[in-house]
């Protein structure tokens, strides 16, 4: 099982749990504790599972905060029942409160993790033009963005050949897609084929040599990660073209 089904599996379990337990946790409680403060409290973890979790995951427990509340915490106890109409209303504010703070973690959570990919991308990119403005030489480039491109998309391996085009091998374009050109025939992949793909590196209209990706076996990487390796091999591209070294034709 992938990293992510064992954490949307985690999610899913934890948003039918948490809730559970903490209303167990409130059941001594409930003579003195008001009907409108254990929803609260119950929210919460509704938020909890949400931060930590999926869309479905915060939906999942806020049905389940409403359900455990009504079970617990409103007479009659121990039933799927509520007698007292403020009751009603309680239970049927935790769960629209539950689903649209659940919703709203999520998006939260999302948006942290854009902002921190876009601020690690847009690193990468600086560290190479950092080089480049410093003078390095273009061997130095190549090698930081071989490295980059390691962590970036998560390969196993990467490296850096000068001015070869032997073999047919499937190619990162510059638009992000993968693709392998053969004869009479264009294949397209979702995920990384076996063996290498290549990432070509060209500079002023002139190819300069390609970096050979060692991926391990799974989807590719998101597209706004493809399309930064893409810029970080042109600017490898463009140190070794401002460099003015040898170039195949």
């Amino acid at each position: 099982m992938s990293g992510y089904r064992l954490h949307d599996t985690a999610a899913a379990l934890a948003a039918l749990v948490v809730p559970f337990l903490l209303a167990l946790a409130l059941v001594p409680f409930r003579t003195e504790l008001s009907a409108t403060n254990a929803a609260l409290i119950l929210v919460v973890a509704v938020v909890a599972v949400a931060a930590l979790g999926t869309r479905a995951a915060g939906v999942l427990a806020a049905l389940s905060a409403a359900s455990w509340f009504d079970f617990f915490l409103t007479e009659p106890y121990q039933r799927f029942l509520i007698a007292g109409r403020d009751d009603v209303e309680t239970a049927l504010l935790l769960l629209v409160v539950g689903l649209v703070v659940s919703q709203l973690a999520v998006r939260a959570r999302r948006l942290q993790r854009t902002v921190i990919t876009d601020a690690a991308h847009l690193s990468s990119l600086q560290g190479t033009a950092r080089l480049t403005e410093d003078g390095r030489s273009p061997e130095a480039v190549v090698e930081y963005v071989r490295r980059e491109l390691v962590g970036l998309l998560g390969l196993r391996g990467c490296r850096f050949e000068y001015g070869n085009l032997t073999g047919n091998l499937p190619r990162l374009a510059h638009d992000g897609s993968l693709w392998l050109h053969r004869p009479g025939r264009v294949t397209e992949y979702a995920g990384w084929p076996d063996g290498e793909t290549e990432l070509r590196v060209v500079g002023g209209g002139h190819y300069y040599g390609r970096f050979l990706l060692d991926p391990l076996p799974g989807p590719l990487p998101p597209e706004q990660d493809r399309l930064v390796a893409v810029a970080l091999a042109a600017q490898a591209g463009s140190a070794l073209d401002t460099a003015g070294l040898s170039h195949q034709g």
